[in-house]
């Protein structure tokens, strides 16, 4: 089946856009930043905080990654005025990254310090490897120019992470661990599950040990067991850590982890470019492409109403 499903996956781009859109309804806000300020404001009246990020994929001249980073501008804008309860999230390659490295710096600067402006936290995302370096640097010269309302996302995936734990842990950043989606070669990165599970222990008990505020970024429940055994070990409080998890995945243990108490954070994507977004995260994970083959092969049949 795993194989069944790579091979559709590298067919989505042929899939028609609305059946990639209904697929991708629950993943993503919306494409107008009202429709993400309407659904944090729900996250938000059942007790969870969010993080909103501007879609931005392809991004070709300088002009498209500086009108993303003016787009923040708007969103922190609505955060304040309608009183969410959410940060942001920005994607390096969004705002300029693989075009000119004193362009990302710019815009990603730019971001951050309208941010604080209004109180507000933004957190760098990561992409695949090739970024990584890239992205870490960019952080601390951040964090050397006494911005400290941004924070960093480390892959438990990268065999690399164990070390960039270590290097950063002086800087007792605000850090989102995540297993990390990007599938990379084995000489960079752990290719078995239990061995990325072990690796997101170990970065999770470091992150914890050096004092760092930690996001911790996951719907596994062997994961999600321990992160509550190690908080629970550390005796931290509700306000020394969150859990965060996707827009769409895995609902109801969120709200498990709402009602024990936990703090929890959903990220929430929006905008126009939803569908080169959606294919990437469809191509990245090539179950979801049997989905779209069911939901296409319902509609033929004349059943495609009847699918959840």
């Amino acid at each position: 089946m795993a194989v069944y499903d790579r091979a559709l996956a590298r067919m989505l781009p042929a899939v028609p856009k609305p059946i990639v859109r209904r697929i991708a309804d629950r993943y993503i806000a919306g494409t107008e930043l009202a429709d993400a300020c309407r659904l944090v404001k729900r996250l938000n009246g059942a007790g969870k905080m969010a993080t909103i990020d501007v879609l931005g994929e392809a991004i070709t001249s300088p002009d498209e990654a500086r009108a993303i980073a003016r787009a923040y501008d708007d969103v922190f804008d609505a955060i304040e005025r309608e009183r969410l309860d959410s940060n942001v999230s920005v994607k390096p390659t969004a705002l300029g990254l693989e075009l000119d490295y004193a362009l990302f710096r710019e815009n990603i600067e730019a971001v951050v310090r309208h941010a604080a402006e209004s109180g507000n936290f933004v957190r760098i995302d990561m992409e695949d490897s090739s970024t990584t370096e890239a992205t870490l640097r960019l952080y601390r010269e951040l964090r050397e120019r006494g911005l400290d309302n941004v924070g960093i996302v480390l892959q438990a995936r990268l065999r690399r992470t164990r070390a960039d734990t270590r290097g950063l842990a002086p800087l007792r950043p605000s850090v989102r661990l995540c297993k990390g989606i990007y599938l990379e070669p084995p000489e960079i990165a752990f290719q078995d599950r239990e061995a990325i599970r072990a690796s997101f222990m170990r970065a999770l008990a470091a992150l914890l040990d050096a004092g760092c505020y930690v996001g911790i970024a996951t719907h596994d429940d062997v994961l999600i067991d321990d992160a509550r055994r190690q908080v629970a070990e550390r005796e931290l409080g509700r306000e020394e850590y969150e859990f965060q998890m996707l827009l769409g995945v895995r609902p109801g243990l969120g709200d498990a982890l709402v009602r024990d108490g936990h703090r929890l954070r959903i990220y929430v994507p929006f905008g126009r470019q939803w569908y080169a977004y959606s294919l990437r995260r469809l191509q990245e994970n090539p179950s979801i492409a049997g989905y779209i083959a069911a939901d296409t092969v319902g509609r033929v049949l004349g059943r495609g109403n009847h699918r959840a």
